[in-house]
């Protein structure tokens, strides 16, 4: 174990309602206003805004955004995630890309859909966590309804980062602000949540709240109301010492999911 950090950058924005080129075009320019970092990360479908129209804007695994995110990963040589409406095998997928700066990439599908928007009615869930490395961390991405079912976040792999994409709405904040801090604690991970201000097609308020959390719950960043583009440093060091003093997750339960 050593003290190395990990740099990551939160991307807040004003999505622009089912236009991915403009929201492309938008993210561009934040993300060459970055600071250098290794991790970039982006909201909930981030190239539309949170739409049940996925036959009219779904895309495929080889199409115009996953390119985009190809050649962003390789600008700022840093992985870039975040998910988009993908089409595959006759499907429709809520996807979490996590793209690398050498164009390889992994993906994770949402698995808890959003039954209340008849998410369910439109896509199919993902079956399997997912858990990258990025140097010497573990990183196990989820996207915004997944931060309210804690079995599936589990930190039975040792995970050090627990990132959730969202675009979580303002008449549920404080849902997402006690859920994120529950999260880290209860895993002793760090959380990176990013969520989206401003108001979509079907007039649901966004508060943001993007937020970056220590594995003891304390609040390193948060940002309300506003787009925000901002980097923080994790320090493995302090995650390593707080396992260490509080070896709190040798004494979880063990479990299957089924």
């Amino acid at each position: 174990m050593t003290d190395s950090n990990l740099k990551v950058t939160l991307i807040q924005p004003d999505l622009h309602w089912e236009d991915i080129e403009a929201n492309l075009r938008s993210f561009e320019e934040k993300i060459k206003s970055a600071s250098e970092s290794d991790l970039i990360v982006l909201p909930e479908m981030f190239t539309t805004g949170f739409t049940m129209n996925a036959s009219g804007l779904a895309e495929e695994m080889n199409g115009r955004s996953m390119t985009w995110m190809r050649r962003m990963a390789q600008a700022k040589r840093a992985v870039v995630c975040g998910s988009m409406i993908i089409h595959e095998n006759g499907r429709y997928y809520n996807r979490l890309i996590w793209m690398r700066s050498d164009g390889t990439f992994e993906h994770y599908d949402k698995r808890h859909l959003f039954s209340l928007a008849k998410e369910h009615k439109t896509y199919t869930p993902g079956q399997r966590k997912l858990i990258v490395k990025l140097g010497e961390w573990s990183i196990c991405p989820q996207i915004c309804y997944d931060l309210r079912f804690p079995v599936w976040a589990r930190n039975v792999e040792e995970y050090d980062v627990l990132i959730n994409v969202a675009n979580w709405p303002e008449s549920r904040r404080l849902a997402w602000t006690t859920l994120t801090r529950a999260r880290a604690i209860e895993n002793q991970c760090y959380v990176v949540a990013v969520s989206r201000v401003g108001r979509d097609g079907n007039e649901v308020k966004h508060f943001g709240g993007s937020v970056v959390v220590g594995p003891l719950g304390e609040v390193i960043w948060e940002q309300l109301e506003a787009e925000a583009v901002h980097t923080v440093t994790l320090s493995k060091q302090l995650l390593y010492e707080t396992r260490r003093k509080l070896p709190f997750l040798k004494d979880r339960d063990t479990f299957e999911i089924r």
